[in-house]
């Protein structure tokens, strides 16, 4: 369904932002659009609402399957004032979920089980909030692909990824569950790339509560949604395949000639199934089996 604006569908969507659970993806440009929706539309999202300038094309096949907003998101901390409008409109405990174009949400067992499920396990943990950590994905071939993005030849880095303690800017002390994780081409890159947007970590599935506010560095204004566990076992967290670093990478001029290749030693062929996400750690199963 088409809507005339982010108002618009507020105002018309309330039986969606009650059921749940929401996809939110923002459309920055024109790669991987129907791929994108796709796949979040397989996992099972009661609803999918796409942000995007209407210049930009959607495949017949898929109109009818999504909530379309004419949106701009190229502007600085636009995402970030559309998802609180959005949380501010949604009916407390509805899950929403937000990612951008060309990222695709990965979670144990994802082949066989659907996000309903997952969700379902999740709240019965008394959890709200999901930590998912943004994978970078990156063509094993520049010179096929110049921007970055193959599903086909799509690699990864299976190794290099740390966390940091997050510490409380007031007192100087870790936070309680909390860390900052990094890794990926954008740690590879890191002097491309800004202080800001280095971190890997995003908590990319919550619910909707009164007064809840998402900052733009992807953390929430409720501390326990920042929590990668509880705090008396692992929970289960997700993965983010995302080409959006490469393509920043090689869209910027700044970036682009200085990178012929984003392949080294430590990259790995995508094998778009969780079970290699899970082996290499990139996720946590918890107690779900």
């Amino acid at each position: 369904m088409m809507h005339s604006s982010l108002e618009g569908f507020l105002e018309h969507a309330k039986t969606a932002l009650t059921k749940g659970p929401v996809a939110l993806i923002f459309v920055e440009d024109k790669v991987e659009i129907a791929t994108t929706l796709r796949h979040h539309l397989d996992l099972g999202f009661a609803t999918v609402v796409v942000f995007m300038p209407d210049a930009f094309d959607i495949p017949y096949d898929l109109e009818t399957r999504i909530e379309r907003v004419p949106y701009d998101c190229s502007k600085r901390d636009a995402v970030f004032e559309a998802i609180n409008k959005v949380i501010a409109a949604t009916a407390p405990g509805c899950w929403l979920y937000y990612c951008y174009n060309a990222e695709y949400l990965f979670y144990p067992f994802c082949e066989s089980r659907n996000v309903v499920e997952l969700l379902g396990f999740h709240a019965e943990e008394r959890r709200d909030a999901m930590l998912s950590y943004v994978i970078d994905l990156y063509a094993g071939d520049l010179a096929a692909a110049p921007n970055g993005v193959s599903l086909d030849t799509a690699h990864l880095d299976k190794s290099g990824y740390y966390a940091q303690s997050r510490n409380d800017p007031q007192t100087g002390h870790p936070l309680d569950r909390q860390l900052d994780f990094y890794g990926g081409v954008r740690w590879r890159y890191e002097e491309h790339i800004p202080a800001a947007s280095r971190k890997i970590d995003r908590i990319s599935l919550f619910r909707a509560k009164p007064d809840l506010h998402l900052f733009d560095d992807h953390r929430f204004s409720e501390p326990e949604y920042n929590t990668y566990a509880c705090p008396w076992h692992h929970n289960l967290t997700a993965a983010i395949c995302s080409f959006r670093t490469a393509k920043a990478l090689k869209r910027n001029p700044g970036s682009s000639f200085e990178i012929d290749n984003f392949r080294w030693h430590n990259s790995a062929p995508f094998d778009w199934h969780s079970r290699q996400l899970l082996d290499l750690g990139l996720m946590e199963p918890g107690q779900w089996f």
